[in-house]
């Protein structure tokens, strides 16, 4: 085991935890190293998207024949299972997918009483998350990257080989002779991350600047957050119009979200709506917010009112 490779898992926390394995070489790769530790309670944890037949149940069998040689405890499910228990899943395939994972884990985190789950994303997946969120013209605080820890309602996801080469985690592998299923849809580029994956495969040189772009927007993000002021329920316009657009944007967000607008329609038009409310008089005084938020301006004040 390499020398990185070894300093990474030593930073996973002793605990019980989950481990999300596909059957592919990230996920076999990360619950190999898991293991070597010694000091982990482990527990598999394996969903079938039911997308590729006969493939996709072999990946299960691949990862149940996986946890018996490690003599760890597993739980399977299928797409059938999980997704008619989520609410309002996304259209998206991808999301609706990371929904469904984001379901079974947190389901078998609370049942099996463990402190989170340990997810595979490594370098690559976080130069190819940033070449997306270009594509699509995202904001700049979108282009942080992968988060290593990250909350979502009761669990907690660790995602500890963020500094890891895809290639060194096959070459791991190679080394001590364990194989992985390797997933033919990866190929396909009717997924946007495969599309980004093959760019960055064709022009090595983007791997670097995509990462410096996204370890950049971290810094600043976190510079922002720190001097952004938090707005209360009702508050004076210049307390927002006053401030410099990149900090106004921030807080002016976090208003919005505090007071019920779904953070998947806070769309930079939405803020910078908000923001000319605040700056401008002569816009007009009452205006509709996505969840139904009414914004009042009076007097030289701002104040929700939810519909």
């Amino acid at each position: 085991m390499t020398a990185d490779l070894q300093s990474t898992i030593a930073k996973v926390p002793p605990g019980r935890w989950a481990v999300g394995v596909s059957g592919g070489a990230d996920s076999v790769a990360l619950l190999r190293l898991l293991h070597a530790r010694g000091d982990l309670v482990l527990h598999v944890v394996h969903l079938d998207h039911q997308l590729r037949g006969a493939e996709s149940e072999a990946d299960a069998r691949f990862v149940a024949s996986l946890s018996a040689e490690l003599k760890l405890p597993s739980t399977f499910a299928t797409r059938a299972q999980i997704e008619p228990t989520l609410e309002n899943p996304p259209a998206n395939l991808e999301s609706r997918g990371r929904a469904m994972r984001i379901a079974l884990f947190t389901r078998v985190a609370q049942q099996r009483q463990l402190d989170g789950v340990i997810l595979a994303h490594h370098a690559d997946d976080v130069a190819e998350t940033i070449l997306m969120r270009l594509a699509r013209g995202s904001l700049w605080w979108t282009l942080r990257g992968i988060e290593p820890a990250t909350q979502i309602a009761q669990l907690l996801l660790l995602r500890p080989l963020l500094n890891i080469r895809r290639d060194s985690l096959r070459a791991y592998l190679t080394e001590i002779g364990q194989h992985w299923r390797e997933d033919a849809s990866n190929a396909s580029t009717q997924f946007a991350r495969n599309r980004a994956r093959k760019l960055l495969s064709d022009n090595p040189k983007l791997f670097e600047p995509s990462l410096q772009l996204a370890r950049d927007c971290d810094h600043l993000c976190d510079w922002i957050d720190s001097v952004a002021p938090a707005l209360p329920d009702v508050f004076a316009v210049n307390e927002l119009a006053d401030r410099p657009a990149v900090i106004a944007r921030l807080s002016a967000m976090r208003w919005l979200l505090s007071q019920g607008c779904p953070p998947t329609e806070c769309s930079t038009i939405v803020i910078d709506r908000l923001i000319e409310m605040s700056r401008d008089a002569a816009t007009p005084s009452r205006q509709s917010f996505p969840g139904r938020l009414e914004v009042r301006r009076r007097g030289g004040v701002i104040s929700p009112k939810v519909a």
